[in-house]
């Protein structure tokens, strides 16, 4: 396995900083965050350390020189938008960039990009599912032919007012990703997983490691605390920002020893990558810079 982190917390460093400091902390590899160039408001969206849209041969081929200088590979190209939002115009965007990231994934000799199915969040899952089908099977075809793996991340996308009742996400439980696998049946499709999703939902983050071991593309190295006191006085109804927060590797309810051992048991051997979201770490680049360094001491040891 190699270690790594989503590049999303260092938004302000160009990627040659970023793997800089990749390499200064002891990572092996980086998820690299390829927005189209602008500004966005949801937190952690809007990062752009590769601009796809304008990446030739040559520029990637001075990305993989710089990489490997610092010997530091690159996990996959992430983008996390909504696809499947009702707003038609908002779709073909997305849709349209997602393609770019798989057209630079082969340009920079890569295997996985990472991504969100997406949701209406007004429609139900069955109501959503001819949407998805209209959009996602031209894509896994595009990316079937251009060998490129796609991982869908497991996250809900359902933790604050504007993302209700549905959440943003349709791949948020084992039993939706049979379906989704089952309906477009391809190598080149499988999960981002990220166990601190099904913390949040009460579920065992263990067994869909061993279930969809084949379906296992990329691992995000995320914690969760639910924070028990807050959950009692509001319940499990109301919106999840109020009763978990999202923590360092080692910091949450994730037993990450027992997480590793699963991984070794399935046989993967492919990235696990650090995805910072917690709060007490963000602010100055120094501090995040720790997030870094704490979750990378803390993962080494069942990581090597």
């Amino acid at each position: 396995m190699q270690l790594g982190f989503v590049t999303a917390i260092l938004p302000e460093l160009s990627l040659e900083k970023v793997i800089d400091h990749a390499a200064e902390i002891g990572f092996d590899c980086i998820e690299v965050m390829c927005w189209p160039k602008g500004k966005a408001t949801r937190r952690y969206a809007g990062v752009t350390h590769i601009d796809v849209v304008n990446l030739d041969k040559k520029g990637a081929k001075k990305i993989n020189q710089y990489c490997k200088s610092k010997g530091i590979t690159i996990s996959g190209l992430g983008y996390y938008p909504n696809p499947l939002t009702p707003n038609k115009k908002e779709r073909k965007v997305y849709t349209d960039h997602i393609k770019k990231l798989i057209d630079a994934a082969v340009l920079l000799n890569l295997k996985n990009v990472n991504t969100f199915i997406g949701r209406d969040p007004a429609k139900t899952i069955e109501d959503n599912w001819p949407d998805f089908l209209k959009i996602w099977q031209p894509i896994i075809a595009y990316a079937e032919k251009k060998k490129i793996r796609i991982g869908i991340e497991n996250c809900p996308m359902k933790f604050t007012k504007n993302e209700w009742p549905g959440g943003q996400n349709l791949a948020v439980s084992p039993r939706v990703w049979q379906a989704m696998f089952e309906a477009i049946p391809s190598d080149y499709f499988g999960l981002n997983y990220d166990p601190s999703h099904m913390v949040l939902q009460q579920m065992d983050y263990l067994a869909p490691m061993r279930n969809f071991a084949d379906k296992m593309f990329h691992i995000h190295a995320k914690d969760l605390r639910i924070d028990q006191h807050i959950l009692d006085e509001v319940g499990v109804w109301a919106h999840p920002n109020l009763w978990h927060t999202p923590k360092l590797p080692g910091l949450g309810d994730v037993n990450w020893s027992k997480f590793a051992a699963t991984l070794h048991d399935i046989g993967y051997d492919g990235p696990v990558c650090v995805e910072v979201e917690d709060r007490a770490f963000e602010g100055e680049l120094e501090r995040r810079l720790l997030s870094l360094r704490q979750s990378c001491d803390y993962l080494r040891q069942f990581i090597r």
